[in-house]
């Protein structure tokens, strides 16, 4: 049975984490006390023990707390565990959000040795259950996962990130999703910025392992339309029947629809699909593929299997 070695914790963002024996765990929010809780998805961070010693044998003089961890376990390879996998700790339960993150500016270990283990070894988690946890208390990583279907929203619009323009998109699809029973994990609002959305694309793909981003915007004929290359640059796999789905169906109600570029795709387990910016479009687009749009997902999880009518 793996065990909690250390509990880390800083008052104040940007300051190295020190150890406490014990700490009191907030639903929705994470450790009391600590810096880095709040409402999101990152509310406490997890280490293996195991990675630590590894690094300390390569030349790296570090302090437990020092790579922004909250939690230090031994005897869990927390990266290749998929993000919903739950763990309990006594009478708290801590749900897995994400794997890793982008170091944006270099912390003073990678200066010091020239790596940090954090961006690609650490996980995040949300408090789903809240109590005291102890040093030495037993850490079991509960079997099996989530089985909500978890969604993100991007909305590629220049006035809109500028607040020049409400964006009426975004928030339809979030609401859409949730009634079909989708868990809306984020959404976001971003200029037309090729760097941009690959790497939103990207972490929510591979580091959050969502089930479906659905973008909104970006895939008409205007040079700053970049949202169907950017998709094709990151994907797995090509998905063309669904963008030529959405397509055939929207001509109906205008035949301005055949200029439309968007694209679907694969990156790795999670689909990525285009949408055009328009309100109407959207909700148009999502007529036509909600339905099939759950069974085709249930068997990219491995819950379904596919049937030829």
């Amino acid at each position: 049975m793996s065990k909690v070695q250390w509990i880390c914790i800083s008052e104040k963002r940007g300051t190295e984490k020190y150890c406490i024996q014990e700490a009191e765990l907030k639903v929705d929010w994470g450790i009391v006390g600590d810096a880095h809780a709040g409402n999101w998805h990152r509310q406490v961070s997890l280490l293996s023990l195991d990675k630590i010693e590894d690094f300390r044998k390569r030349g790296g003089d570090v302090d437990f707390g020092a790579f922004g961890e909250n939690l230090i376990v031994d005897g869990v390879d927390f990266r290749n565990l998929p993000v919903t996998t739950r763990f309990k700790i006594g009478e708290v339960i801590l749900e897995m959000t994400q794997i890793g993150k982008e170091c944006h500016t270099h912390c003073r270990i990678y200066h010091q040795v020239g790596d940090c283990i954090m961006p690609r070894e650490g996980v995040f988690a949300k408090v789903v259950q809240g109590g005291v946890i102890h040093v030495g208390d037993e850490f079991e990583v509960l079997p099996g996962i989530s089985k909500e279907l978890r969604a993100a929203v991007i909305t590629l619009s220049d006035k809109g990130s500028k607040g020049e323009r409400e964006d009426l998109s975004g928030p339809a699809l979030c609401e859409r999703l949730k009634e079909n029973g989708y868990v809306v994990e984020e959404y976001l609002l971003l200029p037309d910025s090729k760097a941009l959305l690959k790497k939103e694309l990207i972490r929510l793909a591979d580091a959050r392992q969502l089930d479906l981003i659905l973008t909104t915007g970006g895939t008409g004929l205007s040079s700053r339309d970049i949202t169907p290359e950017t998709t094709m640059e990151v994907m797995t796999k090509n998905v063309p029947g669904i963008a030529e789905a959405i397509r055939a169906y929207s001509m109906q109600f205008t035949n301005r629809a055949m200029l439309s570029r968007g694209a679907s795709v694969l990156r790795n387990r999670t689909l990525i699909i285009n949408l055009p910016g328009s309100l109407k479009a959207v909700q148009e687009s999502m007529d036509c593929i909600i339905e099939p749009l759950e069974h085709g997902l249930k068997i990219l999880k491995g819950e379904a299997q596919d049937c030829a009518r």
